[in-house]
């Protein structure tokens, strides 16, 4: 694809050489995440930061990732703050809150919302996430995660072994990131959940379409064993008609260090996509993992700044003069990765 002036919706906008441009324009991003470097790239640019449902991670992260270029940012981070309170449409919203931007970056509740909102848009929308839908941003950063993970081990993408564990029907990033993964060879899936909670039967078609191995169970512990990664998602309490009925599924699915030296190989990879839910009723992804050197969630989210700083400077067409604006800092930045 054309990256500068696109719209980012959807995965289904990439081709396998789409994800590899991106993450290596991202890997080019290091120093500068890193506070190594500064780079003044996008200096007066503005990013449009539109969240109308609750994030933390992905909202501070786009932000970061655009102030890290040198540019500013503008949040709104309430619908109830917003004039779509008073009936106005998505559509003029675009039209409006584009004249403002450089770039959006939004997340809705409703699905195919912000598709709506970039018919309108006169600068580069970034979807942040769509209801149940899709969630790009977060498939890439998982996806650049696992790519670097399994090179520590000398392995590759093509042919590993993929676990995801939980809420599959409702969680945008388990759909984003499997469609993903697709576009490499042969990889096995082992989808585990609730039989009521399973991922949609269109993304397993086109997995199995896709020449890919694909196993749907219930039985956790039966579906941890030889994998090389291991994906938990929270139950999405959001997406159920009531906390009543999430509270069903809460909790049946638990990672704990016990559980995983029992059943995962010793170096199975553990993500999540965050906010992990550490409620005693929940429990998804047990802190006694924390110290546990396989857990990667952490390196997922510091991953994230990198890949969305690629998706700006790609977007914004200013992938080739990063290092031009750039200087060495003036202030102590010494981190522990």
């Amino acid at each position: 694809m054309q990256f500068p002036g696109a719209h980012i919706l959807s995965v289904k906008q990439f081709e396998r050489s789409d994800v590899e441009r991106i993450f290596a324009v991202a890997d080019t991003m290091r120093p500068y995440a890193h506070r190594e470097r500064v780079t003044k790239v996008l200096d007066g640019a503005i990013l449009g930061n539109m969240f109308f449902e609750a994030s933390t991670r992905t909202r501070v992260s786009f932000g970061c990732a655009f102030n890290l270029l040198g540019g500013e940012v503008r949040e709104t981070t309430d619908i109830k703050a917003s004039s779509l309170t008073k009936g106005e449409s998505l559509y003029d919203t675009g039209r409006v809150m584009s004249g403002y931007s450089d770039v959006i970056v939004m997340r809705h509740p409703q699905p195919g919302s912000v598709n709506e909102f970039a018919k309108a848009s006169r600068v580069p929308v970034l979807n942040a996430g769509d209801g149940p839908n899709e969630h790009p941003s977060q498939a890439l950063l998982d996806l650049y995660t696992i790519k670097r993970e399994l090179l520590t081990r000398q392995q590759q993408v093509d042919g590993m072994h993929i676990a995801m564990i939980g809420d599959l029907k409702h969680g945008r990033t388990v759909h984003s990131l499997s469609q993903l993964i697709s576009l490499y060879k042969k990889v096995k899936f082992t989808l585990i959940s609730p039989t009521e909670l399973r991922m949609p039967e269109s993304i397993v078609e086109k997995l199995r379409q896709s020449g890919h191995e694909v196993l749907e169970t219930d039985n956790m512990e039966q579906g941890l064993v030889d994998n090389d990664i291991v994906y938990l998602t929270r139950i999405q309490e959001e997406r159920f008609d009531s906390k009543n009925e999430a509270d069903i599924y809460r909790g049946r699915f638990r990672l704990n260090q016990n559980i995983y030296t029992r059943y995962c190989q010793p170096n199975t990879v553990i993500m999540h996509p965050l906010p992990r839910d550490s409620r005693d009723d929940a429990n998804e992804l047990d802190n006694d993992l924390n110290q546990n050197p396989s857990l990667a969630i952490f390196r997922q989210t510091d991953n994230g700044v990198l890949v969305r700083m690629a998706l700006f400077a790609m977007t914004l067409d200013v992938s080739d003069q990063i290092d031009k604006y750039s200087r060495e800092v003036n202030w102590y930045t010494e981190r522990r990765f």
